[in-house]
């Protein structure tokens, strides 16, 4: 279970942190943990968070830096690159270690929710929730794994979802769903393996933050069980202690809120 007493991410210096997609509960709730953690080393302030969104988000925190960039969009995400390397270089900010991802979306643009049967399968809806919950995360990983450095630990950390599991997959439905979470868990085990070669102590894995009060998930809400409905607030902090007990070891898999693995 989730030791309220872990800090800081499990980080013992100060640290600089990158947050993409900020704007939604759990994103958000996400980034007040990381303004804490680094603002909670009294001797070095030199702790700093970059909160990377599609539309500016600006922040009343010193500490965050605002940036606009489309998860999707590499010339963005390059140009976010060199802002980020610019500032750390210019305020003397300590390294990157934490990079959390908060992308994703349960339901289209057009508001699709998931799919039920076969019959509502189609070509546009999985190819923009795969965009939004395989293909963004995949490319943040492409363009900020390298900012990490190469000794100590680090992490990088992309929300996925438990019905991504293949083998915990007892009801059906949900297709692209699903599929774009279990997608995305790949991604991040082949992540994982690639980035041991050259950070040894790096971590990487999916998050499961369990439901979460907001908007897109009220018509899901009926059949959870008594306290296990969460505030954004409530399943950021479980994120937080689950990712501070966390090694290299770790790396690849999928937890849950609880510190718990996903079976694949």
């Amino acid at each position: 279970m989730v030791d309220m007493d872990s800090q800081m991410f499990g980080f013992d210096a100060p640290f600089s942190a990158i947050l993409v997609g900020t704007s939604g509960g759990i994103g958000n709730a996400l980034l007040e943990e990381a303004i804490k953690a680094v603002a909670a080393n009294t001797v070095d302030a030199s702790g700093h968070v970059f909160a990377i969104n599609r539309k500016k988000q600006p922040s009343e925190y010193p500490a965050v830096t605002s940036l606009t960039a489309d998860a999707l969009n590499e010339e963005q995400l390059a140009e976010t690159v060199a802002t980020i390397k610019g500032s750390l270089q210019q305020n003397k900010f300590a390294p990157i270690r934490l990079i959390l991802v908060a992308v994703g979306s349960l339901h289209t643009s057009q508001g699709t929710g998931p799919e039920k049967s076969l019959r509502s399968v189609t070509a546009h809806s999985m190819q923009e929730i795969f965009a939004a919950n395989t293909v963004a995360p995949a490319l943040a990983a492409k363009h900020f794994l390298p900012l990490l450095p190469k000794s100590g630990r680090t992490i990088f950390a992309a929300l996925s979802a438990r019905v991504g599991s293949i083998s915990d997959n007892q009801l059906g439905g949900w297709y692209s769903y699903r599929a774009s979470k279990s997608a995305l868990n790949q991604i991040l085990k082949t992540a994982s393996i690639e980035l041991s070669r050259t950070r040894p102590e790096a971590i990487c894995v999916g998050l499961h933050p369990g439901t979460v009060d907001t908007k897109l998930s009220k018509p899901f809400q009926a059949n959870v069980p008594d306290g296990k409905l969460f505030s954004a607030e409530q399943s950021a902090n479980y994120l937080v202690q689950t990712l501070s007990r966390l090694t290299a070891e770790h790396s690849g898999q999928v937890f849950a809120w609880d510190g718990t693995p996903v079976p694949a």
